[in-house]
């Protein structure tokens, strides 16, 4: 029985699941925290994946491991291989005004033709999360640091360059072990997600150089092994790792509800949405991930049960008791404002209050139904990047509750899919390091949930179609 590693290194924590390479079945598994905050130095990953590893019970008798970690995050090294400075990661906001920058620079002062050049040469218009923002604000704010940049890399290539054995003061020698995959080269800002190649010239203008980047592998490629000889696969961003650690194939639509929402895809085409909204990623086994994020997701649900004084079960109980569609009441929940559609500085609404629909019941059911409606959008934006949906994969901690995915069933209209609760993204890196072991992806099975498709016959989507269509 081969046995392969998956590691989740995300903002929060590191996650380990050993799994049978042929079956899926779970071995063993460990976790190790995160300091929080949206700045912090490489080294504390690579000490929670040591501690995460001993609780797993360490790589000795495993074949292969794959990193799956958050996207975006920078890494800068010098040329003997010391990091520079702290990684910025994904979540760090100081970099939207460089965004903001480079989309009228490269559009000659008009904002919409920059963002029409970005979306063409990389699928994704530039937004403070990427890595390339983040290298701009070096520039700008710390140039000694920026002119010592010898290379560039993402989170989870870092931590497979460290467990090949590299790491400070290994010289500039082994910077070129430094390795990625398509899916989280594509979130940079400076990949062509469509050609599949860096485009040095980008960092050029943003950096004032071009350093070492890391080889970009394919799906099926070895990075390199570790010191006891495990075969290290390429790795993936987080949500290309979370595709495969649910199965998705092209035509299915992943849907992730948190403190926020994410909807992205398995697609055959490259997605380049000039508005923004859409995020032209590639996927981890050679198709593409076109992805949306929204702001409100549980969180709605967590302020809405705050109001009712119930607990989230009591939430969930309301809600299913209540109509579909809750008597005529629509939640239009940008309580944070919002991504999808962009309005940062928007807030929530309530319509179509009567003293007959106006329940604990129904406001606990438009809750819900705003979050899937919002969740809709997202939809909608994907598929007018020519994504077709056959089947959603709702995962999430929101998508444990039944009175969520009795109203995705309902205004959806393809089937939904509803796995476990697991660790979706070290899985999908542990199936990524089955594949490098034995030339092919895995079909482990997945314990899942089918709902089919139900219908929308009280308008519920159109309705607060209507109503969100009030902010435009």
């Amino acid at each position: 029985m081969a046995l392969v590693a998956g590691i989740d290194s995300s903002t929060q924590s590191c996650k380990v699941v050993i799994r049978d390479a042929d079956t899926g079945a779970l071995v063993r598994q460990g976790r190790a925290s995160h300091p929080d905050g949206s700045e912090i130095h490489p080294d504390h990953w690579w000490d929670a994946l040591q501690e995460a590893l001993q609780q797993a019970g360490g790589l000795a008798d495993v074949a292969a491991v794959s990193v799956g970690g958050q996207q975006h995050g920078m890494v800068c090294l010098d040329s003997d291989g010391r990091v520079i400075r702290p990684a910025l990661l994904w979540n760090d906001t100081r970099s939207a005004g460089a965004a903001q920058e480079l989309i009228r620079t490269a559009g000659d002062g008009d904002s919409a033709a920059g963002a029409r050049y970005w979306a063409g040469a990389t699928g994704t218009v530039p937004v403070a999360s990427l890595t390339l923002t983040k290298l701009h604000w070096l520039a700008a704010h710390e140039p000694e640091n920026a002119a010592k940049v010898a290379a560039v890399c993402l989170p989870h290539d870092w931590l497979t360059w460290r467990l090949m054995g590299h790491g400070p003061g290994s010289g500039p020698e082994n910077l070129d072990a430094l390795a990625t995959d398509r899916s989280d080269a594509s979130g940079t800002g400076y990949f062509s997600t469509a050609a599949g190649r860096y485009l040095p010239e980008v960092l050029e203008a943003s950096l004032g150089h071009v350093p070492l980047l890391p080889e970009v592998l394919g799906p099926l490629d070895v990075a390199g092994k570790t010191p006891d000889g495990a075969l290290l696969a390429a790795g993936a961003g987080d949500n290309a790792a979370a595709a495969l650690g649910v199965g998705a194939g092209v035509g299915d639509v992943v849907m992730s509800l948190g403190t926020s929402g994410t909807v992205f895809a398995v697609s055959d085409t490259p997605a380049a949405d000039q508005s923004g909204l859409v995020a032209g990623f590639a996927d981890a086994s050679g198709h593409y991930l076109p992805l949306v994020c929204t702001l409100n997701a549980t969180r709605v649900f967590d302020a809405t049960a705050a109001l009712l004084d119930v607990s989230i079960e009591e939430f969930n109980e309301l809600a299913l008791s209540a109509e579909p569609g809750a008597g005529g009441l629509t939640l239009v929940p940008y309580l944070d404002g919002e991504r999808t559609p962009n309005l940062p500085d928007a807030t929530g609404s309530l319509h179509g209050i009567t003293r007959a629909n106006y329940t604990p019941a129904n406001l606990a059911r438009a809750a819900v139904e705003g979050v899937v409606c919002s969740l809709a959008d997202g939809l909608a934006a994907l598929q007018e990047q020519g994504v077709q949906a056959r089947r959603i994969v709702l995962v999430g901690g929101g998508a444990q509750s039944t009175a969520v995915q009795s109203a995705a069933a309902q205004l959806l209209g393809v089937k939904v899919t509803v796995p476990r609760p697991g660790e979706y993204v070290a899985d999908g890196a542990a199936r990524q390091a089955a594949a490098a072991l034995t030339g092919q992806f895995p079909q482990w099975a997945l314990d899942a949930v089918d709902l089919p498709a139900g219908q929308d016959d009280g308008g519920v989507l159109a309705r607060y179609r209507r109503c969100a269509s009030m902010y435009a």
